[in-house]
């Protein structure tokens, strides 16, 4: 059963498939200029990813009427697990709950699929606040690196009980 998920401004938060209609709006976005360090400075760059690399899907990010974000997730058929890469929040949406939202929507899309036993994501040891915001959702670092970021995982389904 699929919850209401809203930030902290009560807009619903959805996550939407990138379609003819929004991709645009998608790719458009951009994060603030202190976080460019970390993700790309368009999510444009994530949408290529998705389109060409053949591994990731891109989901946009939808808060009431608007589109705020992108994040997208890989299915790693290797060892069972699932991947979120590539979450990108307005610069004007940050700090208003939007990236939250969207993490707790994606855990619980990719929590529904029958296979989804553990769900990873890595992050630059430096962004502080992405390391609060994953902790406080209850990943822990698996004690592995990729590249120069910190792994940390997510038991979902049966496999957290």
């Amino acid at each position: 059963m699929t919850q209401r998920i809203s930030d902290g401004q009560g807009r619903a938060v959805v996550l939407e498939e990138i379609t003819d209609g929004n991709w645009r709006e998608v790719a458009d976005v951009a994060p603030a200029d202190d976080q460019r360090r970390y993700v790309a400075a368009l999510a444009a760059r994530y949408l290529l990813l998705s389109l060409k690399g053949g591994v990731w899907t891109s989901l946009g990010v939808r808060a009431g009427d608007d589109i705020v974000g992108h994040v997208m997730w890989a299915y790693d058929a290797e060892d069972g697990t699932h991947w979120i890469g590539g979450m990108v929040v307005a610069a004007a949406e940050q700090g208003r709950g939007v990236g939250r939202a969207t993490m707790l929507a994606l855990i619980e899309r990719l929590s529904a699929q029958p296979e989804c036993r553990e769900i990873r994501l890595s992050y630059h040891p430096d962004n502080t606040a992405a390391g609060r915001l994953y902790t406080s959702l209850g990943f822990r670092p698996t004690g592995d690196f990729e590249d120069d970021e910190v792994v940390v995982a997510l038991t979902v389904g049966a496999a957290a009980v």
